[in-house]
């Protein structure tokens, strides 16, 4: 997936919110970070402001439906 099509496919889930929506956001998040790294996950973040939408924060990892909270040091 391009990061182009993932942020159109993520600003309609976040334009919905909801829980189905950001189970839907996880996925698309979890594959834009197999394809483009982590980085650009971060980047979808905050630029889609995913932080206010769902709860979703920079550093977090996402495997499937499974986000991996990111530890403070």
């Amino acid at each position: 997936m391009t990061l182009e099509k993932a942020k159109e496919l993520l600003k309609v889930q976040a334009g919905f919110g909801g829980f189905y929506n950001r189970n839907s956001a996880k996925l698309i998040l979890a594959e834009v970070s197999r394809e483009h790294g982590q980085a650009a996950v971060d980047r979808l973040i905050v630029e889609l402001n995913l932080t206010h939408a769902f709860g979703f924060a920079p550093g977090d990892r996402f495997e499937g439906l499974v986000i991996k909270k990111e530890k403070p040091a």
